[in-house]
């Protein structure tokens, strides 16, 4: 299976065994499409984004695969419940920040990017909150 592939499903594994102030059940998926009644639940989804690589050596490479973590759910639009949801999106970044994947030991968190932090369109057009995490990882080989 490709690296990338290896990578997003460990990131679905580590996000589904931990522990965050809310419960995640988090899918990888390649175009994410969810209907708007669907959206009343958390969803948290996990999205290969791309790939990177440099010459190390004479026989080695680094590669950077870039990874997106988004959280997404239709909410009310009170601070209580963005905070919350703004909250769990930290405790993600957290949880992956220079750490490496339990099932893929290789690969390295080395940057973590939440820009913007939260979608404003989403937010006054769909009342739904959407932030999207994207979780670079080395892997040297």
């Amino acid at each position: 299976m490709a690296t990338i592939i290896d990578i997003a499903d460990s990131i679905v594994a580590e996000l589904n065994a931990a522990t965050f102030s809310q419960p995640v059940s988090a899918v990888r998926h390649y175009a994410p499409q969810f209907e708007m009644t669907e959206m009343t639940t958390l969803h948290v989804t996990v999205v290969p984004k791309g790939l990177s690589s440099q010459l190390l050596d004479r026989s080695r490479d680094t590669f950077e695969y870039l990874v997106d973590v988004a959280v997404q759910q239709k909410v009310d639009q009170t601070n209580p419940s963005l905070d919350a949801l703004m909250n769990l999106v930290e405790e993600i970044a957290d949880h992956f920040r220079a750490a490496s994947l339990a099932s893929f030991p290789n690969a390295r968190c080395v940057e973590v990017k939440n820009e913007p932090v939260y979608s404003p369109e989403h937010l006054t057009e769909l009342g739904q909150f959407t932030s999207v995490l994207t979780l670079i990882f080395k892997v040297w080989r």
